[in-house]
């Protein structure tokens, strides 16, 4: 590939310049590309921007890969960097790694660099192109899916955090032959980004939201009917919220907070599993606070997320399980118009190395009973 200036849909991709080095110290040293990219000097200095010019940008072409400044059309400003890495010659394969400056952050230019450089590459005989994206870094796996690049799992131990541990990314890629058009989204985003009846609102789990969810999840009776029935430890927590808005972006699950509407105070939980994609059916589960309890939180949140999955999904049939012991869930699902389908005997694994039996429940689309 030659460092040729790409000229694309409202972005333009071309070799870096000395005068990039303030826009890329500025960049580098912002605290989200610092998350996401923990092995930077920290702080990110001109001269660490001019050394990377010099030396880091060029190696990457002397190795058969690419490496562009992404700047906007208009003025040639430097809006992010794009560039082509761990390229493999013999498979034709390579990994496209991407950040956006702050003041280019939402504006679609990363994406249309993205699909830029992915048709650049093929058209230079690259067949395989591989994006690996941080489960806590939502931004980097919208971009990948609306490039055009297929999920296909994680990657273990694939990138180094700060301290020299490393975490398991996502991975997605896409062939020369794909279409390229964005990857269309099992469970697409909220309207407005909540769903509400004006008691109660839900909307999605975030990192923001770990305090929160450790108490939650570690509230007696609501660990006896976690799967296993074990409390989890805070740093569990913590990777759950955060990876929590990339799990609802693959279509694996939908996790959303109950928030009292007066108050504006998480209540409680609400999980949509879709785990039976091929034959249109998810899963839901609850848990309130106790403060919370009694107030009809359970049914308004079960209501709502499923009006939501049968106007805006594929989804033809939920499911919920309870324990037999559980009659205020049970009574839960029954005003919202679900159906009791089977009994399951020692499903689920319980205290000390128990079993517990499992009442099944159902709810088709004509079904589901209005929040009164």
């Amino acid at each position: 590939m030659k460092p040729d200036t790409i000229e694309a849909a409202g972005v333009r991709l071309r070799p870096f310049r000395d005068n990039d080095a303030d826009d890329i110290a500025a960049a580098c040293d912002d605290p989200e590309t610092q998350r996401f990219l923990p092995r930077l000097p920290r702080p990110y200095t001109r001269d660490h921007a001019l050394a990377w010019l010099r030396e880091g940008a060029p190696a990457a072409w002397a190795s058969g890969g690419a490496n562009f400044a992404i700047a906007d059309p208009a003025t040639d400003r430097l809006l992010g960097t794009i560039g082509l890495s761990h390229v493999d010659a013999d498979r034709a394969q390579g990994e496209i790694g991407y950040w956006a400056a702050p003041w280019a952050r939402g504006k679609g230019v990363t994406t249309a660099a993205t699909r830029a450089l992915a048709e650049h590459a093929f058209a230079d005989g690259f067949y395989r192109l591989e994006v690996l994206a941080d489960w806590a870094n939502p931004k980097s796996v919208r971009i990948a899916l609306s490039a055009g690049f297929q999920p296909e799992g994680a990657r273990r131990g694939a990138a180094f955090n700060r301290d020299g541990s490393r975490r398991d990314v996502a991975v997605f890629a896409r062939l020369a032959g794909d279409p390229g058009e964005p990857v269309a989204r099992p469970l697409p985003d909220l309207p407005d980004g909540r769903l509400t009846d004006g008691v109660l609102t839900l909307r999605p789990l975030g990192p923001g939201d770990a305090d929160f969810y450790h108490e939650l999840m570690s509230t007696p009776d609501i660990v006896a009917s976690h799967v296993p029935p074990v409390v989890p430890d805070r740093e569990e927590i913590e990777l759950r919220c955060a990876r929590a808005q990339s799990r609802w972006l693959l279509g694996e699950r939908a996790d959303l907070v109950m928030v009292d509407a007066a108050t504006g105070a998480p209540a409680g939980d609400i999980g949509l599993y879709y785990q039976e994609p091929p034959t249109g059916q998810a899963m839901i589960g609850y848990c309130v606070l106790p403060a919370f309890r009694g107030r009809g939180f359970a049914r308004r949140a079960s209501t709502l997320l499923a009006g939501w999955v049968f106007d805006h999904t594929a989804i033809k049939r939920l499911i919920a399980g309870t324990n037999p012991a559980n009659a205020g869930s049970q009574k839960v699902l029954e005003s919202a118009g679900f159906l009791r389908e089977g009994y399951q005997r020692s499903r689920l694994p319980g205290i000390a190395g128990g079993r517990i039996d499992d009442i099944l429940w159902a709810l088709l689309p004509g079904d589901l009973r209005e929040t009164s």
